[in-house]
Order: C-alpha cells, then structure tokens, then sequence
C-alpha cells in the first residue's frame, strides 16, 4: 500500500516521467483535482486507471475514506491540475493523515512552475523562500510584500492573471524602481513569457497588450541589495531618535520606515529599544 504524489506536466504533454506514466498506469484509482482537466493528460498516455476528484472542497471529506482504502491494500496516486501536487495545491491533509498511520507516501517528482521559472530567470537560485499565493484584497497584499522586501534571499510567490497588474503596482509602491523582479508564464507553452526586469519595465509591459496579463505567474523578486541596507540602517539611527522626540514609537517607526525603506516592525523595536 503506497500513496503516489505524481508531478504532471504544466503545459506540454511532454514533460512527464517515464517512471510518472507507468505509476499512474499501475496504480489502483488516481485521485485528480479536476477529473476533466486532468482526463486530456491520461488519454494522451492510454492510461486507464479509474479516477476520482479530490480538490479543496473535499479533502478534508474524503480524506478518511481515501486512507481506508490505502490501509486495504490499495496503492494510489495523487496528481494536481498541474505541477507537482500540495505546491500551492490540495493534498496536505491527505499525505499528513496518511503518514501518521503509517502508509507509505512516495514522491514522482516533476515538473514544478516554480522551480522552471527559478532556473530561468536570472536571478539568484542559491537561496529562496515560497510565499505561494499573495493575499488577494491590495491591503494584506502590502502587508505581505513589506514582509519579504528585506529578505537576504530570493522571494518567489505565484499570481493570478486577474489581479497581476494590481499586485505589480503594489510591489513597486513596497519596492521602489530599482529592485529587479522576474514576471514568468505560460511556462513550457506556446506562449511562454520570462521576463526579467525593473518593476516600471514589467508594469509597461503588462500594460502595452492586455493579453500580456492572460496566465498564471510566477513572480520571482531579487534579494535586497547589502549595501542599500547598510545605508538604510545608517540614515535610521540618525533619524529615529529625531522623530521619538516630537512623537510615539509607533508613528515614529512607521514613518522612519517610509523615509529609509526598512521594515517597519524592525524600526518598531529600534524606536522601543531607544
């Protein structure tokens, strides 16, 4: 009994394993996101095990049966509409649940949108952090983008094409013009666009052709530059204890962020400590 997390291609057909098709051939019944969606893929490999929807509407039902019928006997298989499984897709509380009773669960690993992009952008891979799905209201988007502005690491989250022009404006309100910021879709497409560049550049683009703005993305955002931050840090302790002198260490902390562009929670418990 093996529960098979099974990576699917996440455009072109092509890009599946050898090893990927003969596990979905083989196994009992293949758990799919969208059964429709996912029949074009097993179709065009003759594949004809049965399949049954599971997506994030039913997970957590069906999770208890799918575990039941693992313990059974039944070896399964898990696949996403794209892309490697539980990367921004259902599965989690099935490979948790399946795990703590001991079932062993197997990765078919593939192609991921994520890592394509990453590998392609331009921008350093050595170090990284998933953020996933920004919020969708603009306000939590801020919040979260201020969040990962001062990273010393590559920050990479995904994006709908229905609120990529908003979410690019947000990042250059958070991140200025300078920081260099990867826009990659329709990975492994007809239509398959990276590009690399300077947030007003990207804006423009999106812009010039609303077809432009059609795709899942992959935003990919450089790490802060040292030396901006040293200089941030340096303009920081001469301006903070100006500030705490003519008022609180909130408003003083959320204006010195504004002024040097440093995390605000960061001159929050400078402005305590002074």
């Amino acid at each position: 009994m093996s529960l098979y997390i099974v990576a699917t291609p996440i455009g072109n057909l092509e890009d599946i394993s050898f090893r990927a098709i003969e596990t979905l051939k083989t196994v009992d019944l293949i758990l799919a996101e969208d059964t429709r969606h996912s029949k074009k893929l097993l179709n065009h490999y003759d594949i004809n095990t049965p399949v049954q929807a599971f997506h994030e509407h039913n997970e957590s039902a069906k999770t208890a049966a799918v575990v039941v019928e693992l313990l059974a006997g039944k070896n399964i298989a898990l696949i996403s509409d794209a892309g490697t499984p539980l990367i921004s897709d259902p599965g989690f509380v099935l490979v948790s649940e399946a795990k703590k009773v001991g079932i062993t669960v197997c990765p078919i690993p593939g192609a991921s949108a994520l890592i394509s992009a990453l590998s392609s952008c331009g921008i350093a891979s050595d170090s990284f952090s998933f953020f996933g799905f920004l919020p969708a209201k603009s306000s939590a988007r801020i919040k979260a983008i201020q969040a990962i502005s001062h990273c010393h690491e590559t920050a990479v989250f995904y994006e709908s094409p229905k609120r990529i022009l908003a979410c690019a404006n947000d990042l250059l309100g958070v991140l200025g013009e300078e920081r260099i910021v990867c826009f990659a879709k329709e990975i492994t497409k007809s239509f398959e666009t990276i590009k690399t560049s300077t947030l007003p550049q990207l804006i423009e683009y999106l812009i010039e052709d609303k077809a432009h703005q059609k795709g899942e993305f992959v935003i990919i955002v450089s790490s802060i530059d040292k030396r901006n931050l040293v200089a941030g840090e340096a303009q920081l302790d001469k301006i903070l204890p100006i500030l705490l002198v003519e008022m609180g260490a909130s408003k003083a902390a959320k204006l010195a962020a504004k002024i040097t562009g440093i995390d605000k929670k960061h001159c929050y418990q400078r402005a305590i400590k002074l």
